[in-house]
């Protein structure tokens, strides 16, 4: 399997990856992703260059959002004067499921930053999916806190503030990565 960087062209597929996603954790009781996101903003994060896809083949086996800007009021001054990136919108495509394709995208991602010069990989996850939470320390993340206040990037009050964060350091993903080599971070050593 190889990751590269998503293009335009992929914001159909990123959508239905959210949809498919949200029928699935409806199925488990969770209103996690109920709320359609916003496709230009989805365009946007493609344009910056923080959305990447993992392909087997022609299909597209899941998609992880790497980005070294933390959404608004989730994050102390002091949190936000360490060097660190954050994951957003892991999706493993249900055909992919348990074969710890979200972990090793998540260690992908801690790699990454880590070449950065991050010393943190952060996430926000949604407050009321616990099982999404013990997943996340399973995969060795660490909770800071839960944040209640605030909105949501797409609207309506913060459903996501589970606070969690890990090391970044380098890692055995097993994937190709044909993504270009990530900027340093403004502050990184």
């Amino acid at each position: 399997m190889i990751i590269t960087p998503a293009e335009p062209h992929d914001v159909s597929k990123l959508l239905a990856f959210r949809e498919e996603a949200a029928a699935w954790l409806r199925g488990l009781g969770s209103d996690q992703w109920s709320r359609p996101y916003p496709a230009d903003k989805l365009l946007a994060t493609i344009e910056a260059g923080t959305v990447f896809m993992l392909r087997d083949g022609h299909t597209t086996a899941g998609t992880i959002t790497l980005t070294p800007d933390a959404e608004d009021g989730l994050w102390t001054d002091e949190e936000l004067a360490e060097p660190a990136m954050f994951v957003n919108k892991l999706t493993v495509a249900r055909e992919y499921a348990g074969q710890n394709i979200g972990g090793r995208l998540l260690d992908w991602a801690g790699e990454r930053a880590y070449r950065a010069g991050a010393r943190w990989v952060r996430l926000d996850a949604w407050t009321t999916n616990e099982a999404l939470q013990r997943y996340y320390i399973a995969q060795g993340f660490t909770h800071v806190r839960t944040v209640r206040e605030g909105s949501a990037v797409n609207g309506g009050p913060r459903v996501s503030g589970w606070l969690a964060q890990r090391a970044a350091r380098p890692a055995d993903h097993g994937f190709t990565d044909c993504t270009p080599a990530p900027a340093r971070l403004p502050f990184a050593a």
